[in-house]
């Protein structure tokens, strides 16, 4: 009689203890993130029930890699089923053989023994991809495996529980229970009193391995398993992608933009905490696969660390417990004695986030310094981290617990540029050009309706011309400037015109969209010609917008409406032409007999979904073989021209937009086409870097509709391209 109540008294104190120092260390560190600037979290969550659903429950986002994926949900939903016999162990060893009161009580029991057999081989297969596959994205070394050793400890605790209690209450085998059977088996001849000792040992030993395991979630990347269905909960319910807008005329604000860990909102705080380091995000970054510096993954990690590491000296909150069992002191922070780019010479294939991965490794070390005293950029992220990203979003698109990391570099770029004045002066050129003749390249702003007088055979009219029109074609600088983006301009023209679409451009009027300022940090500029455009927009009764660039589409389209821009559609080209071909309106009927790969690009695809409608164009026309790269639609590659990088330099690793022109030529295409300027500026460039252009063309795909709808005569625009060439 005593060996029960001993037995419950110590259960309810290692229980109780082990219950708090998981309270308090979840505690502490939502004081941390208390610490960042409030969100109204009603609004975050609004319709997110659905999506809540596929990506917790449907596990969406990890399936995107399906090996790893049905790995996780075995897991996942592993674990849910063993709580329950966790639960029913608990009570086995408490009231000496009762059991959990459930109907088919040994159904239940033989889903339990399948469920701890499918874990161990999911937890053994998540070893052999870490250290067998050997896949770089995964963190080797004990703290990223150590929850191997808890899960397997785990099921072989529960195993080894359910095997002495056959003996120990003299069981005979059952179809019910297979496994603990068979190993009883083995201990036959075991006496009744020994059983019982010995599952009281397993008993407790699961126990203790249960609570640590709780204990340790929340001081690990594993509090993402409390953390990460928070975070998808409070995800954005407006479009992806879309950044905030800063209040300039706040005459309290002392900053604007993130130069201090503090400065990020506590939504974005608790993405910290959500990361569960898995290498998805970096494993598809086209500045990591090119040997820059920036990692999404060690973007999270390290202002976690920050954040983690500066709460407690605010709040003198320890993170970590129990707390005599760690020492304090120093803290992480980046070692200016490493290199300061990655060593390309050791990357193997065409892409490679080895490298980075390794100078990630090396220069986030703990030092001997005060959070307190470190500076956000600088001593936590460098500049050349922060100008590294392309705006792409596949690693937000990748990432199963819903992290947003283009955000949180945008505003790191704001506080650069509003506040310190610091951007790479070949960026700082672009804008100041954008500010004086809202184009990049400084030319003349009344020049910007000149490709007009190219367009053979037609008239292109402007709002003042045609002040009946339908579509406002808005062309963009790009499309207005760029010699080569001209033909494009050109060619869709001549598909509306053909169309019989009734459309206007605004000439010498239209400015730049401000995609380009914005992602650059420069909100200011951004504001300024997004009301000037909107102006525009109200004096013509503007209603539907179209335009061939993708970056335009998607700040007309997500951003202006913040602004003031309501009730008016914006189409992308590809959207427009797709919609005409369905209609009869526009006929495709030259065969144009090509080999033609695709490339999606960005702000098209993973900014707006717009994957299906320019493949339909091109697989309308007859002679086309439409092939797709390896890396296509939602996890297509960029380009390397978004979020400014059009107008620096890259100064290290690889060029991104000839890693992304050698994917195309694995499908040995006789065009790489593309539905954006960008896209086609750099495609086009990256033939040429392979010797490959006399070849391979690359071509937006209304330019190659125009050859099917025209037939040779759209080959009076060989000359100009010959001109372009040699700009």
């Amino acid at each position: 009689m005593v060996w029960p109540i001993v037995n419950l008294l110590l259960f309810l104190a290692v229980t109780g203890y082990g219950i708090y120092l998981f309270c308090q260390a979840v505690y502490h560190r939502m004081l941390y993130v208390k610490l960042g600037k409030p969100v109204d979290f009603r609004k975050q969550r609004e319709g997110r029930w659905g999506e809540f659903l596929r990506q917790v429950f449907g596990q969406k986002k990890l399936l995107k890699d399906r090996k790893s994926g049905i790995m996780h949900v075995v897991i996942f939903y592993g674990f849910i089923i063993l709580q329950f016999g966790a639960l029913d162990l608990i009570i086995k060893g408490l009231t000496d053989g009762g059991h959990l009161p459930l109907p088919a009580y040994d159904v239940f029991g033989l889903l339990q023994e399948i469920t701890v057999f499918l874990v161990l081989a999911a937890m053994g297969y998540a070893a052999y991809r870490r250290y067998g596959e050997k896949l770089a994205r995964l963190k080797k070394g004990w703290k990223p495996s150590i929850v191997v050793f808890f899960i397997f400890s785990l099921m072989l605790s529960v195993l080894l529980s359910l095997t002495f209690e056959r003996i120990r209450l003299d069981l005979e085998p059952s179809a019910y229970a297979p496994i603990s059977s068979a190993i009883a088996a083995i201990f036959s001849g075991m006496s009744g009193t020994a059983a019982s000792v010995l599952f009281y040992i397993f008993w407790w030993a699961h126990l203790l391995i249960l609570l640590s395991f709780l204990v340790y979630v929340p001081q690990s990347k594993h509090f993402h398993l409390i953390t990460a269905p928070v975070n998808i909960w409070l995800g954005r319910s407006e479009p992806v992608g879309k950044l905030s807008k800063l209040d300039l005329e706040d005459e309290e604000a002392e900053s604007f933009g993130v130069g201090r860990i503090e400065d990020f909102t506590q939504k974005q705080m608790i993405d910290f905490y959500a990361c569960v380091e898995c290498g998805r995000c970096t494993n598809v970054c086209p500045a990591s696969n090119t040997g820059k510096v920036l990692s999404p993954m060690h973007l999270i990690t390290k202002l976690r660390d920050h954040l983690t590491e500066k709460g407690t000296a605010v709040t003198g909150k320890s993170p970590y417990v129990p707390e005599y069992a760690f020492a304090g002191g120093g803290a992480h922070a980046l070692d200016a004695a490493v290199s300061e780019t990655p060593d390309w010479s050791s990357a193997n294939g065409v892409t490679d986030i080895r490298p980075t991965l390794a100078w990630q490794k090396a220069t986030w070390t703990h030092q001997n310094t005060s959070p307190q005293d470190m500076n956000l950029i600088g001593d936590v992220m460098t500049e050349e981290e922060i100008w590294s990203c392309t705006t792409c979003r596949n690693c937000e698109d990748q990432c199963p617990v819903g992290n947003e990391h283009v955000d949180k570099i945008i505003d790191l770029r704001r506080h650069l540029v509003l506040m310190e004045g610091s951007m790479p002066a070949e960026g700082q050129r672009a804008l100041q050009n954008i500010e004086r003749q809202s184009n990049p390249w400084g030319l003349n702003r009344n020049d910007r309706a000149n490709w007009t007088g190219e367009v053979e055979g037609i008239r292109v009219p402007t709002v003042k011309d045609n002040p009946q029109f339908e579509y406002l074609f808005f062309v963009g600088s790009m499309g207005s400037y760029d010699l080569r983006s001209r033909k494009i301009s050109k060619a869709f023209a001549r598909l509306l015109n053909e169309s019989g679409i009734n459309f206007a451009i605004l000439g010498n009027e239209e400015k730049n969209s401000g995609d380009t300022p914005r992602r650059m940090g420069n909100e200011m500029l951004f504001q300024q010609l997004c009301m000037e455009n909107i102006e525009i927009f109200e004096k013509y009764g503007v209603q539907k917008i179209v335009t061939a660039c993708p970056h335009t589409f998607n700040t007309f389209k997500n951003e202006y409406p913040e602004f003031g821009l309501e009730g008016v559609e914006v189409l992308h080209h590809s959207e427009l032409l797709d919609q005409l071909i369905r209609e009869g309106k526009l006929k495709p009927q030259y065969e144009v007999k090509e080999r033609i790969t695709y490339h999606d690009s960005c702000y098209l695809g993973r900014y707006n979904n717009v994957y299906d409608q320019p493949r339909s164009v091109l697989r309308a026309i007859p002679g086309v073989e439409l092939v797709e790269m390896k890396r296509s639609r939602e996890n297509a590659m960029c380009c390397g021209a978004g979020g400014g990088m059009m107008w620096m330099e890259e100064t290290s690793g690889k060029r991104v937009n000839l890693a992304r022109t050698e994917q195309a030529l694995e499908v040995n295409p006789s065009i790489i086409s593309s539905a954006c300027p960008y896209c086609l500026t750099m495609m086009e460039d990256g033939t040429k870097m392979k010797e490959v252009e006399e070849r391979v063309k690359a071509k937006d795909i209304a330019e190659i509709l125009e050859l099917s709808v025209f037939g040779d005569s759209a080959a009076h625009n060989k000359g100009f391209e010959m001109e372009a060439s040699t700009q």
